[in-house]
């Protein structure tokens, strides 16, 4: 099958990437049923890349809805070793205006309604998640940012939550409270998994809106977002294309190495459908 070492997964308004080249589509089969959509591989300046649209082309997947372990282990199929997420999210602070960017560096998982490990089943694994996201290509995600003239923040903390309805104004202010930095619906469980699959994760988060907590403002529509989101498409696309050829070609980071000392479970414990069925991650771990 067509690999590729570099994943994009695209969120609300982000469905395709322009000047990708020798384009073809691909949909894995997994032990966790199909992905959201077929992953489109191409080519941008010579390097391979799987771009995956996250709701669907035509938007049709909900968030808790959305097929995550089954993405996140066809792009590991597909030989990827590192995932760019775009995603919009609401702003809980005053300094981050509608339309800029975040790349945050923390979360906080208030979903409710997922699957959020590949484990169990007799296989247990306890992964560290101190640093969600990836932070080599976290860097290289925002330096990218700046380059195209974005009014992006480095840092901060992105609260999932588990939607689809938006937040009330008691939940805005509590998470205000807490000190993050924005919320959203889909960087959980993507990042786990990730982490789990050992591949490198990191976001470009587009604030849309204030949420609901400012009252100086109007509340968060879906017409709205939609709308600021389509204004940051092509600036999520310039930066992309500018960060997919500053990746290094070998990982200097921790996250290829997360299961190393994370599964616990005696190997001859270990059922043998969930070796066959985790086998791309654990394999070689475990054999």
């Amino acid at each position: 099958m067509t690999e590729a070492r570099i994943a994009v997964i695209g969120g609300s308004g982000l469905y395709e990437i322009e000047g990708m080249a020798s384009i073809e589509e691909v949909k894995p089969q997994t032990p966790f049923g199909e992905p959201s959509d077929a992953i489109i591989i191409g080519e941008i300046e010579g390097n391979r890349i799987a771009f995956l649209p996250r709701h669907g082309r035509g938007h049709y997947v909900s968030p808790t809805e959305l097929p995550v372990r089954a993405n996140i282990y066809a792009l590991k199929s597909l030989g990827v070793e590192c995932i760019i997420s775009v995603s919009a999210v609401g702003s809980l602070q005053e300094e981050i205006h509608p339309l800029d960017l975040v790349v945050p560096d923390q979360l906080i998982d208030r979903t409710k309604s997922r699957v959020n490990t590949f484990f169990g089943g007799g296989l247990v694994a306890h992964v560290a998640f101190a640093e969600p996201f990836c932070p080599v290509l976290s860097d290289i995600l925002y330096q990218a940012a700046v380059e195209t003239g974005a009014g992006v923040h480095k840092g901060g903390t992105y609260v999932v939550m588990e939607g689809p309805l938006f937040s009330t104004k008691a939940e805005s202010n509590l998470y205000r409270s807490w000190g993050a930095s924005v919320v959203g619906m889909t960087a959980l469980p993507e990042a786990k998994l990730a982490r789990e699959a050992e591949i490198c994760y990191a976001t470009v988060a587009c604030a849309t809106d204030y949420d609901c907590w400012h009252e100086a403002e109007e509340s968060v529509t879906i017409e709205m977002v939609i709308a600021n989101l389509q204004k940051n498409v092509g600036r999520a696309k310039s930066i992309i294309k500018t960060a997919i050829s500053r990746i290094p070609q070998t990982r200097e980071c921790g996250c290829g190495e997360a299961l190393k000392d994370a599964i616990i479970t005696a190997p001859d414990k270990i059922p043998e459908k969930t070796k066959r069925e985790l086998a791309l991650l654990v394999g070689k771990y475990i054999e």
